[in-house]
């Protein structure tokens, strides 16, 4: 085998480099392929809850290294989310079903589901929208809730009964009902007790008296209507007290909040995502209640918000088994190691390139005696001549009880011996025959 006129020490180097830079390709690609995927979400919420939900389930993904992030993008509400989301600024946002532009978002998890309470301060005789002739309502959230009180209006004709409404604040609400600026509150708001409180102390304590929660009779039609919303019975004494309020079932619109993510997103990807997302809700719901609303979307072929296939796949139990992910990579697995190791195998026949050079050029030694012995003139030259032959193949046998890996192999050496004991056996005879003759034969 040729010996490529490289230096053993350059073949050494050569084969060293190679190993480290396949080594370190194959290092970086699978620190490559199992880092954590971090996706940015919107979040926005007139009370901050939101972020602070967030925050703390994207605190929790980091301590579990789960292998998607989130990082967040904080708004000042649902609508300023979905207008984040729909711009491409993100690839999550947590919004609203009725609240924004929401034609490019998917469905991964229902977050919340919030109740639309008309509520009116104790005393009030109003038992129905109907009977809010020429009233002012105050709107909390009035850039969240524009669709709302647009779908209202259009149910009820606001506009032929001279209802008008007004935005207001949280802090600013109580005096708007005191001042008479405003007959009623409209807030839409999950019905857990720290958002029932907000609503409590919107009005002035009155241990005679509750507030009064005024019923949407048609919130069943405007639900047939309007997918984003739901009819929804507000159940018997919600707020408490006594007398409980309110004294019976109140029907009205209950929407949803929804984490959302773009079509485009990797199904495996949001698989994951939703996956730990559940287990971050099982985690953390002690230390926030809230999560205990948070659900599987709607993977029906008609739901307002179409699901994404990667969070239909966790709710399904579609998602793709470890065979049908990876059937390929094993299947070409044997092949690809059955390169490498012919690749080792070359690089290893390539650094020993000398010891093969070494071994041919001692066997080429051991034949070079035949030209002597020809050329031998007397016993005695002859007789030198096995001697150190003798002492070549003695050498060479040590070797090879050794272990020395460039020892010749005993064939050859029996080949190289017998071919010269009958060169030797020859010249002798020849000598023998004719004494005066020391010209080579």
């Amino acid at each position: 085998m040729t010996s490529f006129g490289l230096p053993g020490w350059l073949r050494i180097v050569l084969v060293a480099g190679a190993v480290i830079v396949v080594t370190g390709a194959g290092l970086f690609a699978y620190r490559w392929y199992a880092r954590p995927t971090t996706l940015s979400i919107a979040v926005g919420s007139l009370d901050g809850e939101a972020g602070r939900i967030v925050t703390a389930i994207a605190g929790r993904l980091a301590e579990k290294n789960a292998p998607v992030r989130l990082t967040m993008v904080d708004t000042a509400s649902a609508v300023e989310s979905a207008n984040a989301f729909s711009s491409g600024k993100t690839d999550l946002a947590i919004v609203r079903g009725d609240a924004g532009d929401l034609s490019k978002a998917q469905a991964v998890i229902v977050v919340a589901r919030a109740v639309a309470l008309l509520v009116a301060p104790p005393g009030t005789s109003v038992e129905g929208l109907a009977e809010l002739k020429r009233a002012t309502i105050g709107v909390v959230a009035g850039d969240t809730n524009r669709k709302l009180v647009s779908v209202l209006g259009n149910e009820y004709d606001f506009a032929r009964a001279n209802v008008k409404f007004r935005d207001v604040t949280p802090a600013d609400a109580r005096r708007a009902l005191e001042s008479k600026e405003v007959r009623a509150i409209l807030v839409v708001v999950p019905l857990t007790e720290k958002y029932l409180s907000l609503v409590r102390g919107l009005f002035p304590q009155n241990p005679k008296a509750g507030l009064v929660l005024i019923p949407i009779e048609s919130a069943g039609a405007i639900a047939e209507k309007d997918k984003a919303y739901e009819s929804f019975d507000v159940p018997k004494g919600t707020f408490h007290g006594s007398p409980p309020v309110p004294g019976d079932d109140v029907t009205t619109l209950k929407v949803s909040y929804y984490l959302v993510a773009k079509k485009e997103l990797d199904a495996d990807l949001i698989t994951t995502l939703t996956r730990e997302l559940m287990n971050v809700r099982r985690d953390l719901i002690g230390q926030l209640p809230l999560l205990s609303q948070v659900a599987a979307a709607d993977t029906d072929s008609d739901a307002y918000l179409p699901v994404h296939p990667g969070a239909a796949a966790f709710y399904n139990g579609t998602q793709l088994s470890f065979l049908d992910k990876w059937g390929n990579a094993i299947f070409l697995a044997p092949m690809i190691i059955g390169g490498l190791i012919s690749v080792a195998a070359a690089a290893w026949q390539f650094l020993r390139a000398d010891d093969s050079g070494k071994q041919e050029q001692e066997l080429d030694a051991l034949y070079a005696f035949g030209s002597r012995i020809r050329a031998a003139g007397t016993e005695a030259e002859l007789t030198g001549i096995e001697r150190e032959i003798d002492s070549l193949l003695q050498a060479q046998r040590a070797r090879a009880t050794t272990g020395d890996e460039n020892a010749l192999e005993a064939t050859a050496l029996n080949v190289a011996a017998h071919r010269l004991q009958s060169l030797i056996h020859d010249r002798r005879m020849l000598l023998a025959g004719h004494p005066g003759d020391h010209a080579p034969a």
